[in-house]
Parts: C-alpha cells; structure tokens; sequence
C-alpha cells in the first residue's frame, strides 16, 4: 500500500517488467522491462535515426524495424504505445 502515499495511484502496474514479443523484441531486445524503459528504448532508436518528419516532430517517420510494429509509414507519437503495447506480453 505504498504506492497509494503518492496520491492514491497505484504504479506498480507500469513498473511491472514486460516481455518484448515479435518486431519489438527485434528492435529493443527480449529481456523484460518495465513499460517506460521499452518506451525509451524506441525513442531512443528513433532519435538515433533522424525518424521525426522535419516539419512535425509529432510524427514519427517509420524505418522497416517500426514499419514492421506499426504496421504503416507514420504514427503519431501520441497513437505509438498503442502499436507498442500489442507487442509486449
């Protein structure tokens, strides 16, 4: 009951370590992380490449390991954890 001091939130939910399945494991790996931290491994390959359209930093512009987990050639930044989520088990 920790967690509920903070304001009433339970977080261990998104500290629970998950699984990368598919063409996310292919990007950041299968060893189990917490949700933030798969998060920042996609951002982080996302900066490294230069995949944010110029013009709207919003929008991701997908290479073929983000194409193959978003399934199209841009998503938002906003719709990303929805494609995201279904790869992690």
């Amino acid at each position: 009951m920790a967690n509920e001091a903070k304001g009433g939130r339970n977080t261990s939910a998104l500290m629970k370590p998950l699984t990368p399945q598919g063409p996310l494991a292919a990007l950041i790996g299968t060893t189990p992380l917490p949700r933030g931290e798969v998060v920042s491994k996609v951002w982080a390959h996302i900066k490294a490449n230069n995949l944010q359209k110029p013009t709207d930093k919003r929008t991701i512009v997908a290479d073929a390991k983000l194409k193959a987990i978003f399934g199209k050639d841009e998503c938002s930044m906003f719709e990303m954890n929805k494609y995201i989520a279904q790869y992690l088990k």
